[in-house]
């Protein structure tokens, strides 16, 4: 009788380890903007297609707009285990390394093409340093390029002395610095807000960033200068896709390599019609005159200069192959 209820027992077990191995895995994914962002619902499609192609071995849980963590808290809280996998824009944490700012530097990238051979050249060096911090890069996905946002008018750098400039990443808080601003972090779910409050009066971001905050409340001008395309990237705990057994994993990648490309073709199809919606809703949409031009391309050289000081010859090569 008690060989056979240890057999019982034994079976039982190795049944309940079996099961546990075929048990659904669920990932939460915080990102840092509104429900109705590209970005978001790309990020949803790609949740949608790992769940579909693995029968429902993962499930990916999105909480947008800042609900589960800050923007500027999510790549920290992946690193910790708090989230399996989450949304970042890779910028901001340039002043962990320099490295991450290479997207943000004004007038180095100024369209898809080139912003596509700059994540090239720098995505090994990139992936190399989130991966000695437990993180593993599934795809990228860049914002419209940048332009500047203004409550009154700008003929020059110069009538930025002074303004409250809002800093999305340790690039923008320098470019306060250089043209005179005030600079004030800002998160992109704070934005409206901030504007509401006179906290921000003149901000570089997307015409996209720009739509989804109704920016036109407050601000009148919009000049597409076309600065720099920041990127997103979607990261992963290594530790939780190390969990995952083979086929899922291959699903994961198969997604996220889908998820890339319509993410880039997306951003550069939307590009104009954001910046039509700022029209629309009475901004004025401008080119900028040649003087507020010249102005930030002298910034951007002097933050190219900087940017190469401070990551060295690594720096250099990278700069060097995209110049190529």
């Amino acid at each position: 009788m008690l060989k056979t209820l240890v057999a019982v027992c034994s079976a039982t077990t190795v049944l309940l380890a079996g099961s546990s191995a075929f048990a659904q895995q669920k990932w939460d994914m915080p990102t840092g903007y509104p429900g109705n962002n590209f970005h978001t619902e790309n990020i949803v499609q790609f949740a949608a297609d790992v769940d579909k192609a693995i029968g429902g071995k993962l499930k990916i849980t999105v909480h947008d707009n800042g609900s589960l963590f800050k923007a500027n808290e999510i790549k920290r809280a992946v690193q910790g285990g708090q989230a399996d996998i989450g949304e970042i824009i890779i910028s901001g944490f340039s002043n962990e390394d320099p490295m991450f700012g290479i997207d943000s530097i004004p007038f180095l990238a100024t369209g898809y093409a080139e912003s596509k051979k700059l994540w090239e050249v720098s995505k090994a060096a990139t992936e190399a340093r989130l991966a000695k911090q437990g993180l593993k890069v599934l795809y990228s996905v860049p914002w419209p390029p940048q332009g500047i946002y203004s409550a009154k008018p700008l003929n020059s750098a110069a009538d930025l002395k002074g303004v409250k400039w809002r800093a999305y990443n340790p690039g923008t808080s320098r470019i306060a610095q250089l043209v005179g601003a005030q600079p004030v972090t800002i998160q992109a779910a704070e934005l409206t807000q901030a504007l509401a409050t006179g906290a921000v009066q003149a901000f570089m971001t997307s015409g996209a960033t720009g739509y989804d905050s109704k920016v036109w409340e407050q601000v009148k001008y919009y000049y597409d200068v076309s600065a720099w395309l920041p990127k997103n990237l979607i990261i992963v705990s290594q530790k939780a896709f190390s969990r995952l057994d083979k086929p899922t994993q291959e699903a994961v990648l198969k997604a996220a390599a889908a998820a890339e490309e319509r993410g880039w073709k997306t951003s550069a199809e939307k590009n104009n019609w954001y910046k039509e919606q700022l029209a629309k809703n009475g901004m004025m949409v401008e080119a900028g005159s040649e003087q507020l031009r010249e102005d930030f391309k002298k910034v951007g050289l002097t933050m190219i200069a900087d940017w190469t000081t401070q990551t060295g010859a690594e720096g250099q090569a990278v700069i060097d192959a995209f110049r190529k």
